[in-house]
């Protein structure tokens, strides 16, 4: 038994964030390390510039996104349920960590080894302080295990500067073995980290469905308003004429698990109406669906774990190597829309998933990556 930190993204409100984390800590646990989650965050921005920076947006005037301006308490309202589904299932985490001096203070917390991963760490743009998650602040750590489980880049191409690409490949050489969640990845940690790597499934597939069922049932989550799952984290007016096309073809009463009002969208005035659903809602949503269209990479994955047929729309924003990368896994290709004006949407609704295949994939995966967590932990 050894203690294990795990370093990923800062855990807010997305629900796959939280989700994977859970996951992999849960996982860990069941091989009987005791599982620390790093709290790494970005530096809090001051009142004094987030007034002017809000002023210098009205002078020059530009759009103001209330999201970026919100109080303390305002925050506290949006994320209560996520808050609240963080400090019951995920309770082990650290404090804010919000600069390297305090990275380097987890070398004196008694860490046998760290997991770094899931989601996009790897990714520049969505990380703080990229060489944090190659463990830069650990570097003359003699003793403890270095891994990655299912770190992504999010993206087939290399998005490091040059200064970043030469320090992580630095970092890189001191891990004992290195995960991807994608198999885009693997080509980018040999060619730019000039490592070896193996391709894994994210952390959300190493649970059962059941453990997700157990978490929904202990809950009393209620049930869903439909059937046909929306889940849309970037709206448009294709999306949604694709979304009335499925509910009108399929006879499914859509719904959606997110906050009634969007920030950036939606008009701001009472700040209830953004609030976040909880994460056991989203994942009883799954329970309840019998369809699923979604742009978001777990979307897919839980998709696929309950079995629900889906159709998938990528954001070439957010990544879609990771989807092309996941669908590939299973021989599911055929549920992402590359080209949403060409898309015959029927034809994909009429075409039946082979659950068994994909199950019986999904298990020979999991035994893959639970021994690669063994064997490189132990």
């Amino acid at each position: 038994m050894g203690k294990i930190g795990i370093l990923t993204q800062p855990l807010h409100d997305n629900y796959g964030g939280l989700l994977q984390a859970y996951a992999l800590k849960e996982v860990l646990q069941s091989l009987n390390h005791e599982v620390v989650v790093i709290n790494r965050r970005s530096p809090e921005i001051s009142n004094i510039r987030l007034i002017l920076s809000k002023l210098k947006k009205t002078v020059l005037n530009q759009r103001i996104n209330p999201k970026d301006y919100l109080s303390d308490q305002e925050k506290r309202i949006i994320s209560q349920h996520t808050y609240n589904f963080r400090s019951k299932y995920i309770p082990n985490i650290t404090e804010p960590i919000t600069n390297n001096s305090g990275m380097k203070e987890l070398n004196s917390m008694g860490f046998d080894g760290y997991v770094v991963g899931s989601d996009q760490c790897w990714r520049p743009k969505y990380s703080p302080q990229i060489a944090n998650y190659f463990l830069d602040f650990a570097s003359n750590e003699q003793e403890i295990k270095r891994i990655s489980y299912a770190a992504s880049f999010g993206v087939s191409n290399w998005e490091f500067n040059e200064e970043d690409t030469f320090l992580c490949s630095k970092f890189a050489q001191k891990f004992n073995a290195i995960s991807v969640r994608e198999d885009s990845g693997v080509n980018l940690v040999k060619k730019y980290l000039k490592q070896e790597a193996v391709h894994v499934l994210d952390p959300t597939m190493l649970l059962d469905t059941g453990d997700y069922v157990r978490i929904t049932e202990n809950e009393k989550a209620v049930l869903s308003a439909g059937e046909l799952k929306v889940y849309i984290l970037d709206r448009s007016l294709k999306k949604g004429n694709i979304v009335e096309v499925l509910e009108r073809r399929l006879g499914l009463r859509k719904f959606e698990v997110l906050p009634k009002k969007r920030f950036g969208i939606d008009k701001y005035d009472n700040i209830e109406d953004f609030i976040y659903p909880g994460p056991v809602q989203w994942l009883q949503g799954y329970r309840d669906a019998k369809f699923v269209i979604t742009d978001s990479f777990h979307g897919t994955v839980f998709s696929i774990l309950f079995n629900v047929p889906f159709l998938v729309i990528p954001n070439s924003s957010r990544g879609v190597a990771r989807f092309e990368s996941l669908l590939k896994v299973f021989g599911l290709e055929d549920r992402l829309i590359n080209n949403i004006d060409d898309f015959d949407t029927e034809k994909v609704i009429d075409s039946a998933i082979d659950w068994e295949m994909v199950n019986e994939k999904l298990a020979q995966e999991r035994t893959k990556a639970i021994q690669f967590l063994n064997v490189n932990l132990s």
